[in-house]
């Protein structure tokens, strides 16, 4: 097969580099990935997944895992606060007839899991190391890395995340990431037997909802506004998530509420989004992922939307022999879905802060979950 690059470089581990590193393994290519955390870690708790990751997790070979390791199940339930329910959102099965059509799992499981069938690839991975300096000519990419050594590539992969290092250093004028007035909390907690698929209860302007991530536990995650992106500390990390379930008399959320204490592991964030103009590329760098579209939480699609820019970007790489027409392909296929899910994520933002029409928020979350269904 004649590639568009041979020696490629991924800067970033995270779900959308290590996926990037699969597939184009899968085409012969050489592939070296640096990650700058020597523990290759992934934090939080857990993740939201959709029906059109389950699908990517398919091609990357890591579906029977993630089915063994997380939780997967059918539709979206939409509840008021008392429990009382509004709305079941469907869920495509586009994974497959036998695959339900979304899911969640643990953040660090996931990241396992890819780390997994990344070395098992055939990758090259360098951890506690980053590039020191970037020069590039027509014909490749030569960097210096904080390991001393220096290398040369045919096509470098930006793959590190919202604060993104290659990025700043090849569009020093970027867009930087923006607070959106949205915060979100996340605890692991005992999943009862009611609780068979994702279920969010809609208050007026704060959201809990909660999430299987195994056959034991589920995943809680609460959306509240917050006009100013300021240190919260984590000591009161518990008493402030209970103060904001206080308002939600539905039973799971008031059990939830009782449960959490002093050993409760809970996880507060700031909502950042970015969506950065085309072009996405520059020579034989291109940036994939959170680096050029990070998004909220609210369509559960930030991973996936990253994970399928690698699957795309490899098949573009297999298919031509020239760096540039692969990355202008690239773009092509990626742009109009990936600015889909960061604009209808930070209007369902929106709706949620001002406390506006639930109608419209319903009617965009079923859109953009249907458009998600769609072939990438």
């Amino acid at each position: 097969m004649t590639l568009a690059a041979q020696h490629i470089l991924i800067v970033g581990g995270g779900f959308s580099g290590m996926s990037a590193a699969i597939e184009l393994r899968k085409l012969g290519a050489e592939v070296d990935l640096v990650e700058i955390d020597p523990g290759w870690r992934n934090y939080g708790a857990g993740i939201s997944l959709g029906g059109a990751t389950l699908r990517a997790f398919r091609q990357l070979g890591i579906l029977d895992a993630f089915l063994e390791h997380g939780a997967a199940h059918d539709g979206v339930s939409l509840r008021l606060p008392n429990g009382a329910q509004v709305a079941e959102l469907p869920t495509p099965r586009i994974a497959g007839p036998d695959v339900p059509g979304g899911g969640a799992i643990m953040r660090p499981v996931l990241g396992r899991l890819l780390a997994d069938a990344t070395r098992a690839a055939g990758t090259t991975v360098r951890l506690g190391c980053t590039f020191t300096s970037i020069e590039q000519d027509a014909e490749g990419v030569e960097l210096s890395f904080t390991d001393g050594q220096r290398r040369r590539y045919d096509l470098v992969i930006g793959a590190d995340g919202l604060y993104s290092k290659l990025r700043e250093t090849l569009v020093p004028d970027a867009p930087k990431p923006r607070y959106t007035g949205q915060a979100c909390w996340r605890a692991v907690v005992p999943r009862p037997p009611e609780i068979r698929n994702a279920t969010m209860w809609i208050g007026p302007q704060v959201k809990p909802g909660v999430n299987p991530v195994s056959k034991t536990e589920m995943y809680l995650f609460l959306l509240e506004p917050r006009p100013v992106n300021e240190h919260v500390d984590p000591a009161t990390f518990v008493d402030q998530l209970r103060g904001l379930l206080a308002d939600f008399p539905a039973p799971e959320l008031q059990a939830i509420r009782a449960g959490l204490g002093p050993t409760s592991q809970v996880v507060f964030r700031p909502l950042e989004a970015l969506l950065m103009p085309r072009p996405w590329s520059k020579g034989r760098i291109v940036l994939i992922g959170d680096t050029v579209h990070a998004t909220t939480p609210h369509l559960a699609s930030g991973a996936c939307i990253g994970i399928e820019d690698a699957l795309v970007l490899a098949e573009e790489v297999g298919r031509h022999d020239r760096v540039e027409a692969a990355l202008s392909a690239f773009e092509a296929r990626r742009w109009e879905r990936c600015r889909m899910v960061v604009e209808n994520s930070a209007r369902l933002g929106e709706i949620e802060i001002d406390g506006g029409d639930k109608e419209e928020h319903t009617g965009i979350m079923r859109n953009s979950l249907m458009a998600l269904a769609q072939p990438i």
